[in-house]
């Protein structure tokens, strides 16, 4: 690593510019992996706290399954209640709505859950925690709360009637809308209201049933919960567009940082024809050109790391963002790995130099 930190040292300017470059990609792709962490969760918190093996939503032949077409009637119902292997049915509604807080016209959009006070297996769950015990009350996220501006004991007015909030307790969303929870009673009259069926969204279920046999029967499909995520249209849309934004700027990092050394190299021709020349090994020069890609790299991936932590914070007061291990070091190794990648590329020329042609055995 002697040449290595020589040149570190003598061609500042330059590393300092390639540092520079990476810090900044780092500062995007963490940003666009923070936003996209935040849109996540508001999107789907609230469906990824449904319990059960499989999500059951329905499916008709010409289309594919949705949270918000699904329509599950009594008879679809019973007939997975009694499927061989299901140990247990939570039918679950899922509506979008409006909600005031009594005595105000500032209405905001809100997502209305149904979900019954006496369903079994589910422990502690931060969904069916908020679950009422009476028609007339309803149980808050920390964000509709917010929203409304109500607390505890207030009263709030949802498609025409009056609920009193009862329970304010976790941040959940879903489908960019903060949630309410109802009885089943009256999440079926607020459906009806909006212009729903009134019948459940989906069903939860656990068991070890066999999912394929039971669902074309039924007009229905059995998803896990992860995979049933994709049933929210939103959601496959904004993830999907900032996935790829995020995918090309890990291939701009490798290729900026690929370009950079590959110019570099070429320019150390001569040094490394030298080196080899006073007997150094290939591998010693290759060990040398990628313990000095990953210094600049390391450092300009720390700067955009720290960058991303403090902006990012900020950026939280007024976005969806989420700064988590998950969106600021695993996209920091990523980048590593692929700029160390490029570095790579750029050293054939270290590999398969010989010594007499370098340093121009016509000279």
């Amino acid at each position: 690593m002697f040449v290595a930190w020589r040149e570190l040292r003598f061609a500042r300017g330059r590393f300092l510019l390639i540092g520079a470059v990476v810090a900044l990609i780092t500062l995007l792709v963490g940003f666009l992996s923070g936003l996209t962490g935040g849109l996540a969760a508001q999107n789907i918190s609230s469906v990824l706290q449904l319990p059960g093996d499989r999500l059951v939503l329905q499916q008709s032949e010409d289309s594919d399954a949705s949270f918000a077409t699904s329509s599950l009637d009594d008879d679809t119902l019973q007939a997975w209640e009694q499927a061989d292997g299901v140990e247990s049915v939570t039918p679950v509604g899922i509506a979008q709505s409006r909600a005031a807080a009594s005595g105000t016209d500032d209405r905001i959009g809100v997502a209305l859950y149904g979900l019954p006070q006496d369903a079994s297996g589910i422990g502690s769950n931060p969904l069916f925690d908020l679950t009422p015990t009476h028609d007339g009350e309803v149980g808050l996220s920390s964000g509709a709360a917010e929203d409304l501006g109500v607390a505890v004991g207030d009263t709030i007015s949802i498609t025409g009637n009056d609920f009193t909030v009862t329970m304010v307790g976790e941040d959940l969303w879903y489908s960019h809308t903060p949630v309410i929870v109802m009885t089943p009673d009256a999440w079926s009259e607020a459906s009806t209201r909006v212009g729903g069926t009134g019948e459940a969204t989906v069903l939860a279920i656990t068991g070890d049933a066999d999912w394929e046999a039971i669902g074309p029967g039924t007009g229905t499909v059995a998803e896990t919960p992860l995979s049933s995520l994709t049933a929210l249209e939103a959601f496959q849309s904004e993830i999907g567009s900032l996935g790829l934004m995020i995918v090309m700027l890990f291939g701009i990092s490798a290729l900026v940082v690929g370009a950079f050394f590959t110019v570099w190299t070429m320019q150390r021709a001569g040094d490394i024809a030298v080196l080899k020349a006073l007997g150094a090994t290939t591998g010693s020069l290759v060990r040398d050109s990628l313990g000095q890609a990953l210094i600049v790299l390391t450092a300009g991936i720390s700067v955009g790391l720290a960058a991303v932590a403090g902006l990012g914070s900020l950026a939280g007061q007024a976005l969806p963002f989420v700064v988590s291990p998950l969106t600021t070091l695993a996209p920091a190794v990523v980048m590593a790995v692929l700029g160390l990648a490029g570095a790579a590329f750029a050293l054939r020329s270290v590999t398969k130099a010989d010594p007499l042609t370098a340093l121009g055995s016509n000279r």
